[in-house]
């Protein structure tokens, strides 16, 4: 019998080199694990780059794919998180028609209430940000989708640990047990 699937955010922080997404992604594949969201973006370090991944895993198998990212010679650390242990956002862009917004003051009601801002007015079109928790972008855009969504786009989860260690702090500590 097969644990509850739960979402983990992993951390994942690697030198910047070709190919190396490919073969994260394989290592999920391979176990047949979807990944709900990917972002990559450099760190406050130097050379380093941070893959956020999600994915819905069961608690038994999330180490050992935290291992065998690990295993992977870019690759400095890798960690994982439930919801608890992050904060976390994501960003979504919608795209209206300009007409939406004409005669009545009820999508700018719903933008205001949702804590979201106009980004953009062009001639035909209006593009609206809100950043939040997945449930939330969704939200929004179940509330618009009435008054005509043209183009709607969510980022993948942003997320930072909550514990204090700093990746350096990691780094150090792999040097000195290479030296010992």
């Amino acid at each position: 019998m097969e644990l509850e699937q739960v979402r983990y955010t992993i951390s994942v922080f690697t030198e910047n080199k070709i190919g190396l997404m490919h073969r994260i992604v394989t290592i999920f594949t391979r176990r047949k694990i979807n990944i709900e969201s990917l972002t990559v973006s450099e760190t406050e370090n130097h050379g380093v780059s941070r893959f956020t991944i999600t994915a819905f895993v069961a608690p038994d198998r999330i180490s050992q794919i935290v291992k065998q990212i690990e295993k992977q010679v870019e690759v400095l650390k890798a960690f994982y998180y439930d919801d608890s242990k992050i904060v976390y956002q994501e960003l979504a862009l919608y795209k209206m028609p300009r007409q939406a917004f004409v005669g009545s003051d009820v999508v700018e009601k719903i933008i205001r209430q949702n804590h979201a801002w106009v980004l953009a007015i062009e001639d035909e079109f209006v593009v609206i940000e809100k950043t939040g928790h997945e449930e939330e972008t969704q939200h929004l855009f179940e509330e618009l989708k009435p008054y005509g969504i043209l183009s709607f786009v969510r980022s993948g989860r942003v997320a930072i640990a909550k514990p204090m260690k700093r990746v350096m702090t990691h780094l150090k500590e792999l040097e000195e047990m290479a030296v010992n």
